[in-house]
This record gives C-alpha cells, sequence and structure tokens, in this order.
C-alpha cells in the first residue's frame, strides 16, 4: 500500500508540474536579413507566464547543432549567429516557465541566403506583426542616426562661423596696431615753425633801440 501510495503521490506531482508548464510558441518564423545571421522570431499564447526561452537549431544534414537558452527575459526573438551561407536549417522553438519548460514548437526548415544576395526572405505570412516590429525597431534606428549627423554638421557650421568672425576681427587689430606703428615721424620730430619758426626758436628777436641825442 505505501509503495502504491508513494506511485499515486510523484505521479499526481508530475502531472501537475506538467500542466504548470507553458504552452508551446507559436507563430515561429525566420526572417533572412543578413547571409550568416538570420532572425527568428515567434508568439507567445496569451495568459502564459514565461521567463525565457530556449531555441534548438541545427543543419539539415546534421553536421551541426546548437542549443540557446536565456532567462530572465521577455523577448520573443533572437538573431542567430556565424550561419553557413546557402544552407537548409531546421529550428524549433521553446518558452521557459517557473515550473519548466514548454514542448517544442512546430518545427521550421530554412535556407539561409547567398553571398550575392541582398533581398529579405520571410518564411512566414508578410503581415507577422513580430517581423513588422523588427522593421519599425531598423527604420526608427535610421531615423535617429540621421538626426545626430544633422545636429552635428549644425555644430560644425557655428564652429566654423564662429573661427571665421574671430580670425577677421584678429586680421583688423593687427591692422590698426600697424597702422599706428607705421605712422610718419614728421609728426613728432618736425619743429615748430608757428611764432617765427625754426630761427625763431634759435634767434630771439630783440626790440630795436633807438639813442636819440639831444643836442
Amino acid at each position: 500500500m505505501r509503495i502504491v501510495s508513494w506511485v499515486l503521490f510523484l505521479f499526481s506531482c508530475f502531472c501537475l508540474a506538467g500542466a504548470n508548464r507553458p504552452a508551446a510558441p507559436v507563430n515561429v518564423s525566420v526572417t533572412l536579413l543578413r547571409t550568416h545571421s538570420p532572425t527568428v522570431s515567434w508568439n507567445i499564447p496569451e495568459g502564459e507566464a514565461v521567463i525565457g526561452y530556449a531555441i534548438s537549431l541545427q543543419r539539415q544534414d546534421g553536421l551541426m547543432q546548437r542549443f540557446i537558452r536565456e532567462v530572465n527575459t521577455t523577448s520573443r526573438a533572437c538573431v542567430l549567429w556565424d550561419l553557413d551561407d546557402n544552407t537548409d536549417y531546421i529550428i524549433q522553438v521553446q518558452s521557459i516557465g517557473l515550473h519548466g519548460e514548454s514542448q517544442a514548437s512546430k518545427t521550421v526548415h530554412f535556407r539561409t541566403l547567398e553571398k550575392s544576395e541582398h533581398f529579405q526572405t520571410n518564411l512566414v505570412a508578410q503581415g507577422d506583426p513580430s517581423v513588422e516590429g523588427l522593421d519599425i525597431s531598423r527604420s526608427l534606428l535610421t531615423e535617429e542616426m540621421v538626426i545626430i549627423v544633422t545636429v552635428l554638421l549644425m555644430w560644425a557650421a557655428v564652429i566654423a562661423l564662429f573661427c571665421r568672425q574671430y580670425d577677421i576681427i584678429k586680421d583688423n587689430d593687427s591692422n590698426n596696431h600697424s597702422k599706428e606703428k607705421t605712422k610718419p615721424l614728421s609728426e613728432h620730430s618736425t619743429p615748430d615753425y608757428r611764432n617765427g619758426g625754426l630761427l625763431g626758436s634759435k634767434f630771439q628777436r630783440t626790440p630795436s633801440s633807438v639813442s636819440i641825442i639831444k643836442v
């Protein structure tokens, strides 16, 4: 009886833990933005308490297999890395909850781009909300870069204008000083000819005296 009760207890615990596990992710898609770094995205069923995800990735020929696991995140997308170009891969996603991992999602097959390809290929419908969110993020990043470059160019123009005005003021000051130094010395060294001029300064005129002799 004790053995049977223990078996029933363990079985009930296992069933309870399985019931508390989150549901498998849905709408798993792969967006081929770069040759070696595609982006996988997915959705979580409403009401599920998810704290992370786990990704299983492998080449279709079985030559490579990779597991990615991340917790304490609410992200619904992951950028893969270091994949071979023009190669077939298989991927699955699992949700991580407080009581364990969900079942694996449906298997998604995709083929990486060739190096000469520059277009974007989506394996799911074009209206996928997760992919649209990625496109919006990229456009916002581009707009921010344009604003930053514009502000930097405006600051550069203001600094250049200030430097030019400073050079003009400096040149004007230099010209004024040069004019003061090159004034003719005649203004200071030429003797004053007023009131008799130069001779008047050396030879003082003496009043003429007339002697009258009275007889």
